[in-house]
């Protein structure tokens, strides 16, 4: 069912939505929110329900706390930021379930929203144990009447709060999701060629599953980040101190193969920028990708590589990019992940960020995100998609109620 399906008037909905952001606390304890793209994500659907007279209860997580309450990854300060962005008051009970929670949505009226607590901070909410993660899910099910997936981050996992509880009620999935999909299917059912993905990111074993799925359907490759180092090397180049997966050697080579025999135009660094350390303040240069010094790492692609991949993109109809093409975070070594994403958002193409650090490195970088048709929120589930795999918070949508 699509949301606008749902009957949500005067009803408690639990949305599920993806509200893990960033956090940094200075030295009084006041925490600040560094990046607020998945709370401003999450906007439209909360926004529509309460529209339409629904009674929102959000259900979301922060970082990974094991099932153990730890007051510096409550969601408090991400419904204090909600509220702002909604420009609605937004309830928050420090409680996932029981007496406390149920007794403030008793008190809701319609277009109400109430934030709980991180829901991982019950253990049953990522158990292995169907039987523990059903219970939680009973719980909640026990004063909602419907359910909203609107967490593409999280889809990708089967946890109470993602599938559990979708099959206790009448559900939709979100106008985030939505649009996710739509995206997604977009450019992995029958993309407009040129269709181009650049992938970039720390290492090969991450994104095997991915070169697998797309080498035969994509018409350029291009790779950047550390795992481009695996593929130098597995065409015989010596790399330095550079990130390198020896063991992942034999595989890229046979991605290298399939790509040739494909058809498919794999692009790899020509140059690279070095630091004699991993630090802002390293001593820098760039170098030949045949000729980087003993002792050295590279830590960002070349400049004539980055003018080659904006070649490869510049008449590219369909682009997908799926992590950064260095380390971004650094000054020194961000010039090469702006300037494929410049090139991205300035091509004539659909063009879709896996979410993750690609999506950061944008907003870091100052790169408008209106550029960009589709700049997703989920990173491992964007990945997944990318690998052709079902997703258990996608597949229980189509379940029959």
């Amino acid at each position: 069912m699509r949301l606008d399906d749902l009957d949500v008037t005067d009803r408690v909905v639990l949305v599920r939505s993806d509200l893990n952001v960033p956090l940094a606390a200075d030295g009084d304890g006041h925490v600040t929110i560094t990046d607020d793209g998945r709370i401003r994500a999450s906007v439209p659907t909360i926004a529509g329900l309460r529209d339409r007279g629904a009674k929102v209860v959000v259900l979301a997580h922060l970082g990974r706390p094991k099932g153990a309450a730890k007051p510096g990854l409550s969601l408090a300060p991400v419904a204090g930021r909600l509220a702002e962005l909604l420009g609605a008051p937004v309830g928050f009970v420090p409680a996932v379930t029981g007496e406390s929670v149920t007794a403030e949505v008793a008190r809701m009226s319609p277009g109400d929203v109430l934030v709980l607590e991180n829901v991982r901070f019950d253990p049953r909410e990522t158990s292995k144990d169907a039987v523990e993660r059903a219970t939680l899910a009973e719980e909640w099910a026990a004063w909602a009447q419907a359910y909203v997936s609107d967490g593409f981050g999280v889809v990708h996992r089967e946890q109470a709060s993602v599938t559990d509880i979708a099959r206790r009620l009448p559900r939709a999935a979100g106008t985030l999701v939505d649009k996710e999909m739509a995206s997604f299917a977009r450019v992995l059912s029958d993309p407009e060629r040129p269709y181009v993905v650049v992938l970039g990111g720390s290492k090969v074993s991450d994104k095997l599953a991915v070169l697998a799925n797309l080498v035969g359907n994509v018409d350029r490759l291009l790779i950047g980040g550390g795992m481009a180092f695996t593929f130098l090397a597995a065409r015989g180049l010596e790399v330095g101190n550079s990130l390198l997966e020896v063991d992942m050697i034999p595989t890229v080579q046979q991605i290298i193969k399939d790509a040739q025999e494909r058809g498919v135009d794999l692009l790899l660094p020509v140059d690279v920028v070095v630091a004699d350390a991993f630090a802002a303040d390293a001593a820098v240069k760039v170098v030949a990708a045949d000729a980087i010094p003993v002792g050295w790492m590279g830590l960002d692609i070349g400049p004539q590589t980055a003018i080659a991949y904006a070649n490869a993109l510049s008449d590219a109809r369909t682009v997908v990019w799926n992590g950064p093409m260095g380390v971004f975070e650094m000054a020194p070594f961000a010039d090469g992940t702006r300037a494929v994403a410049e090139a991205m958002a300035s091509c004539p193409a659909f063009t879709v960020v896996g979410g993750g650090d690609s999506a950061a490195a944008i907003r870091l970088l100052g790169i408008g995100e209106e550029r960009f048709d589709h700049i997703s929120t989920g990173g491992g589930a964007s990945l997944e998609l990318l690998e052709g795999r079902s997703l258990p918070g996608l597949a229980v949508l189509e379940e029959s109620a």
